[in-house]
């Protein structure tokens, strides 16, 4: 698969994920075999740039492979604004997120909540796809509800635009995360654009993968919570699709390693009073599968400091075979 100019190794994506895809988390779904990762979405909004928050979100220094920024808003000139300072600092594609269904996200008219509004989806693409000379993509729901899925209408728009390429999540903004993701209409899409079309949702293992390409037609698929925890899933999707043969599952050893190597990047990464904090929930998902986790998960919520962090999960691991 293609995004302009951008060859992707494979057709299996890290979907842009709000407080989990930050550099660490690119940076190790690339390594154990993401063709393409996309950062958190960043606020079109200049005055909260030079937070923190934002500083540790626009991060890419080093990032292995194509770095690929999503940002989210509903002011046009704002938006614009964000894609060219993105690329200032070293984004080689913007997204644009009209996916989000969070409730603060949509209040402000941003993420999914655009999809009621055809005429600023069209002022918006149109402002980031003349402000970078990089390619622009989009990420979006099938529609607004279910008696509204406005999603091909809105990839043909897409298109006519310069959108490069499309990611459809097969649910609308008011299903939020509910029941399962459908993919008719993803298959509708395919069939109405040219351009490369990702489909998302539900897609936690590699057959289920396949099964997805195979009826939707569409050209790569994007993992976003099925990687919680799961960074594996990459290399495991791309081995299915390219071999239809099944990846052996990573050793204890592997895990113990890569779980380690995380939570240590995390703490470099946000500083031990965030770090300590941003860990807990991907330890919490890394373990979920560990049967004798349980109780350990409810220690590590209580660790303050990151050296503790780090001899905890040492002596975890000891003790799992």
């Amino acid at each position: 698969m293609r995004i302009g100019t951008y060859q992707l190794d494979n057709p299996v994506i890290l979907a842009p994920m709000a407080g989990v895809t930050d550099l660490p988390f690119r940076r190790l779904c690339r390594e154990l075999g993401a063709g393409l990762t996309v950062s958190e979405m960043l606020s079109s909004n200049p005055q909260v740039w030079d937070t923190k928050k934002s500083r540790d979100r626009m991060a890419h220094a080093d990032e292995p492979g194509i770095r690929a920024v999503q940002i989210a808003g509903a002011e046009p000139e704002l938006m614009a604004a964000a894609a060219r300072h993105n690329v200032e600092n070293g984004a080689q594609i913007i997204d644009i997120n009209m996916g989000c269904p969070a409730k603060k996200v949509n209040k402000k008219l941003a993420g999914s909540a655009l999809l009621q509004y055809p005429d600023l989806v069209e002022e918006i693409i149109k402002a980031v796809v003349n402000a970078v000379d990089v390619p622009v993509t989009l990420k979006f729901r099938t529609g607004w509800n279910p008696d509204n899925r406005n999603g091909v209408d809105i990839a043909k728009l897409a298109e006519q635009l310069g959108i490069q390429s499309l990611a459809v999540h097969g649910r609308t903004r008011a299903c939020m995360y509910k029941g399962d993701a459908e993919y008719d209409t993803i298959r509708a899409i395919k069939a109405a654009v040219r351009i490369p079309v990702v489909a998302n949702g539900d897609i936690t293992s590699p057959e289920k993968a396949k099964q997805v390409l195979d009826y939707t037609g569409a050209d790569a698929i994007m993992i976003g919570r099925g990687a919680q925890g799961n960074p594996w899933l990459f290399r495991e999707i791309a081995h299915y699709l390219a071999t239809g043969e099944q990846l052996a599952p990573p050793s204890i050893d592997e895990v113990r390693e890569v779980v380690l190597r995380h939570v240590a990047n995390l703490h470099t990464h946000y500083g031990e009073f965030s770090g300590v904090r941003i860990a807990r929930k991907h330890v919490g998902w890394y373990l979920q599968q560990q049967q004798p986790a349980s109780a350990f998960r409810r220690e590590f919520v209580g660790i303050e400091h990151a050296d503790e962090q780090i001899e905890a999960l040492t002596k975890f691991f000891a003790t799992v075979n």
